[in-house]
């Protein structure tokens, strides 16, 4: 079983930045691909960004590429999403998401087995 707790949320101004941090209770966080999605209310999941494993590949949605980088540190046990340039569109829960290896692309919140309860980010204009 794999426990996530997001931090780093909070509220700042369009251009301000902010660091999301996840940290997972498992001994072999090594071995999931990771994710950050973000959901507002009435809304469907969507998907943000993904890691490898190693940290060697990420792929972004395409409103946050340039803007967002998702890292991890595997010693850590921890995955970043490092947020600048932000805007009021941002605004979200964003969560973090572990997946058990698979033939994926990783996109889908279908992808993932495992989630955090989510941490709030308002940008304000």
């Amino acid at each position: 079983q794999v426990q996530l707790v997001e931090s780093g949320g909070g509220l700042v101004q369009a251009g301000g930045s902010l660091r999301l941090s996840c940290a997972a209770s498992v001994r072999t966080f090594s071995s999931y691909p990771m994710g950050w999605f973000r959901q507002t209310p009435g809304k469907e999941r969507d998907f943000v960004a993904t890691v490898s494993w190693s940290g060697g590949y990420t792929y972004y949605a395409d409103s946050v590429k340039g803007r967002f980088t998702i890292s991890r540190g595997n010693a850590k046990n921890t995955v970043y999403l490092q947020m600048n340039s932000l805007k009021p569109d941002d605004t979200a829960v964003y969560y973090c998401a572990a997946a058990r290896p698979r033939s994926s692309s990783y996109l889908s919140p279908l992808d993932y087995d495992y989630w955090g309860p989510g941490t709030q980010v308002t940008v304000s204009s």
